[in-house]
């Protein structure tokens, strides 16, 4: 079947010869066929080319609605007003503090976990341990480094302890005069060891003020605990390393020039000078403390010296501050630390400048203090502990016969076991019958017992 009607023949004109219009006659039909193939070609291509161009028309369609998007977002981001802008801006921080805060409560949790808080004892015990060994050591064999590891011990404790008093809103006990007189310590050390005035100050006040609180507020020599371990590197290792400066130090002269000029000590003078600077920390405390944070203070967010010694009703202090009318309180705490501050510097004027022999009994005595204090603390929180751990027991024993008998308490219990150390050996063979709980939850906080800084060690000055 033909795929179009046949072209019409052409018309004799008469013009040519019959044979010619023949072969045009053929030619004509030759042609048609030709026509008839690349009408067939260009329904082909014509096709095609409508496919692909309406495949390029989705296309730049797509790509053109993609932009519109997009310039749509852009025009709306601009078209915001700057509260809006600020609004979300504000969101976005006040989202990122809620995850920060989130953080350091998990971290904070995890810090205080059993068993971190073990880790973290055995760490410090260990480095305790080996502090004071090494300081032996170095007194020996090495005298000239001891200020060295006097500084360089200082700059990691002092900081620590900055930070976890400011964790616990602690932080205005770092006030006191201890931490002014360890900075002088390190000025006079490292900036200014020819200054004879600075040096009589704080040979004074380190051997007064620093080293009678250890006996004062009862520092303990307590390994595990790093809190009590930088108290009592900050009032004695002061005396221990002037003491070390001004009679075992090979050379002192030289890298202390200050000594040159002081052969002994005028009594007079001594007190003016140590006398003065704590005149000047106690003026900077009274305005600093006393008056511009007197709010926060009275309103119990903040602790500070004063305001635990006077809450300290067993302390002789604390009664004496409370037997005293108000408004003079503070007149009376700043006049008894003075006097307290000259009283203890006396043994230091007038024997210790003069005798290594009397500097050395000094050092041991208060260090036998800090021991004799530490054995009591160990002997006395864990026994308690202990006593708790016993009456626990004898108590979960008792519930487990009575549930145990389907009454209550049997007869043939013993009567409840004295708390005193001796008192294990007191329980009655009956409670052998029964089986023992498990005490590793317990015993696994050791020294969880222990007293709050606040209440033992932030008497610190």
């Amino acid at each position: 079947m033909a795929s179009r009607p046949p072209s019409p023949s052409l018309p004799s004109k008469g013009y040519f010869s019959a044979p010619f219009e023949r072969f045009i006659r053929d030619e004509s039909s030759d042609w048609a066929s030709a026509f008839t193939l690349l009408d067939t070609i260009e329904t082909y291509f014509d096709s095609h080319v409508d496919l692909l161009q309406r495949k390029l028309q989705k296309q730049l369609q797509k790509h053109g609605d993609r932009l519109k998007l997009k310039a749509e977002e852009t025009f709306k981001i601009r078209e915001l007003s700057g509260d809006m802008l600020a609004e979300n801006f504000e969101r976005e921080i006040k989202n990122f503090k809620l995850k920060i805060s989130s953080r350091t409560t998990k971290l904070a949790a995890s810090w205080q976990s059993a068993k971190v808080v073990r880790t973290r004892e055995k760490v410090s015990f260990f480095f305790g341990v080996m502090t004071l060994l090494f300081s032996a050591l170095m007194f020996g064999t090495h005298p000239e480094w001891v200020h060295v590891a006097y500084t360089v011990m200082g700059l990691y404790l002092l900081p620590l302890r900055y930070i976890q008093y400011k964790q616990r809103a602690w932080h205005y006990f770092l006030f006191d005069l201890c931490y002014y007189v360890t900075i002088l310590n390190f000025i006079y050390i490292w900036f200014l060891p020819s200054n004879a005035a600075l040096f009589v100050a704080c040979y004074c006040l380190s051997h007064g003020s620093l080293a009678s609180a250890v006996i004062t507020w009862r520092n303990s020599l307590v390994f595990h605990d790093q809190d009590k371990v930088t108290s009592l590197f900050i009032h004695i290792y002061a005396p221990f390393t002037f003491t070390v400066i001004r009679h075992f130090y090979p050379g002192a002269s030289d890298r202390f020039p200050a000594l040159l000029q002081i052969p002994y000590l005028d009594p007079v003078r001594a007190m003016l000078l140590s006398g003065g600077i704590h005149c000047s920390w106690q003026l900077l405390y009274w305005k600093f403390v006393l008056v511009d944070r007197r709010a926060k203070i009275e309103s119990g967010q903040r602790t500070t010296s004063f305001s635990y010694l006077l809450n300290d009703q067993r302390g002789v202090i604390g009664k004496s501050l409370s037997a005293i009318p108000r408004k003079y309180r503070e007149a009376f705490f700043i006049g008894g630390q003075l006097f307290y501050a000259i009283l203890t510097e006396l043994p230091a004027v007038f024997l210790l400048y003069k005798s290594p022999l009397y500097s050395a009994a000094f050092l041991l005595l208060i260090f036998a203090v800090s021991v004799w204090n530490g054995g009591g603390f160990y002997i006395e929180v864990f026994g308690r502990k202990f006593e708790r751990e016993l009456e626990a027991l004898r108590k979960e024993l008792a519930e487990t016969t009575a549930r145990s008998s389907g009454a209550s308490t049997p007869n043939f219990l013993p009567t409840p076991v004295e708390t005193d150390n001796s008192s294990v050996g007191s329980i009655s063979p009956e409670y052998l019958t029964v089986p023992l709980p498990n005490l590793s939850s317990s015993s696994s906080d050791s020294g969880s017992s222990e007293p709050s800084p606040v209440s033992e060690e932030k008497k610190t000055s």
